[in-house]
């Protein structure tokens, strides 16, 4: 089996790499690309040592990697971590959020990935029919609602955020997260846990009446209890911005400073000192300091916290090469697993058009995702997710046509949007 990854100096492909080469999956060859040449270089070589018994290999072009590839996972982020510092620095600067998946930061990001994402798809379409593309390319409901409007590729849009959310909500009830089953629903970066289910029995009643239960169900302090209280539902993370964006941009611009600065900086100098190093200097143990630096800044910004994010020893589920791994299991080996992932509607939601795409529980089997049904939604999430994707459509199409009115009306449609007239100065600074 052959595996492509588009965008291969990302700073996780190594922990991906190395998650595939424990697997048992029958792996041969794992192919990468990425503009950046010098950072491909790097990272295949920490790939490599991840990676033993495996081919893994930087190519010279997209088209030698995909050839041939039974799965193609893509995750680029054009313009890099500092036009992300930028984006965000350039939002604050005009009072919205400043984060790079939701808000005009998001948008932004979008609207640069949108067309290479819509060639990189065509190119599996026609030099790997076969294959699944696995895109983890953020904003992911944006770049998988175009690849799939616009390409015949077989596509997945992925993102570990609900599984880290299942396995948290978990441990706060005291259940073992791999064994319940989610009611989950929404879109990425916008989705609600309604219920955690073990033996067939709903749990998650057992968090309303529990401050300390409900605070321990998050890993940054995001909520308030009396709000998750009167929702009974679990929002995911991100819904943080929409829901209390005045607190997350005052908090941004206390900091003087953003996550994505604070990302650029750590990157910059872990590439910077990738080069020759001295022989008792550890690449992989330089790699992991790099990793759990990255990590522990994760939301302390935004939400105005000072101790570090540290990954649970008891989260067994989530992470970017755990969900990547789980999909690619469930296809190989017929399983049948329900994992949350983004697809095509179908009729899921029935308030949204079938070709949308949503997050929701899909059983994956080698004919890939279907989406499995979902209860009926309250009134509250409904709203929300309905213009949010009126939002993601305007983004989508204009983003393919590149007109600047169209732009302006897009993103005046998100939520994080305070006018046209803020868009219209938004678009004119990020674009």
């Amino acid at each position: 089996m052959k595996i492509a990854i588009i965008g291969g100096a990302g700073v996780r492909v190594p922990l991906l790499t190395g998650g595939l080469a424990r697997s048992d999956l029958r792996i041969s060859q794992i192919d990468l690309y990425d503009i950046d040449r010098h950072r491909l270089g790097v990272i295949a070589g920490l790939a490599q040592q991840m990676a033993p018994g495996i081919r893994v290999a930087g190519r010279d072009t997209a088209e030698t990697a995909i050839t041939g590839a039974d799965f193609v996972i893509t995750s680029i982020r054009v313009g890099g971590a500092a036009q992300r510092a930028k984006d965000e620095a350039a939002c604050i600067a005009l009072d919205a959020v400043g984060q790079e998946t939701v808000g005009p930061a998001g948008f932004a990001m979008a609207v640069r990935t949108i067309p290479a994402m819509v060639e990189y798809g065509r190119l599996v379409a026609r030099l790997a029919p076969r294959a699944w593309l696995i895109n983890f390319s953020n904003p992911v409901s944006l770049i998988t609602q175009a690849v799939h409007q616009e390409t015949d590729t077989r596509l997945i849009g992925i993102c570990d955020t609900p599984m880290e959310m299942f396995e948290d909500a978990a441990h706060a009830l005291g259940l073992p997260a791999s064994v319940c089953s989610y009611d989950y629903f929404g879109l990425n970066h916008l989705g609600w846990l309604r219920d955690v289910l073990f033996e067939g029995k709903g749990e998650l009643h057992r968090l309303w009446d529990s401050d300390e239960r409900l605070l321990a169900a998050y890993r940054s302090p995001l909520f308030e209890p009396e709000r998750l209280r009167q929702l009974k539902l679990l929002p995911t993370e991100y819904l943080y911005y929409y829901y209390r964006p005045e607190v997350a941009l005052a908090h941004m611009k206390h900091a003087g400073s953003t996550r994505g600065q604070a990302v650029a900086q750590l990157t910059e100098a872990f590439f910077r000192d990738a080069g020759p190093v001295a022989a008792d200097d550890d690449p992989l143990a330089r790699y992991q300091r790099y990793l759990a630096a990255r990590d522990a800044s994760y939301m302390q910004l935004e939400t105005g916290t000072t101790a570090p994010r540290i990954k649970p020893d008891w989260a067994e589920l989530s992470g970017y090469d755990r969900i990547a791994l789980m999909t690619i299991r469930a296809i190989v080996h017929n399983q049948g697993a329900i994992i949350p992932l983004d697809v095509a509607n179908r009729g899921t939601l029935p308030f949204l058009d079938d070709e949308d795409i949503v997050e929701v529980p899909c059983r994956v089997d080698s004919n890939g995702p279907a989406p499995q049904a979902v209860a009926p939604i309250p009134d509250h999430p409904r709203e929300w997710i309905e213009r949010v994707k009126a939002y993601e459509r305007a983004t989508v199409k204009a983003a393919l046509t590149g007109d600047r009115h169209q732009l302006i009306d897009a993103l005046a449609l998100n939520p994080l949007v305070a006018s046209r007239e803020h868009s219209a100065r938004l678009v004119e600074t990020l674009l």
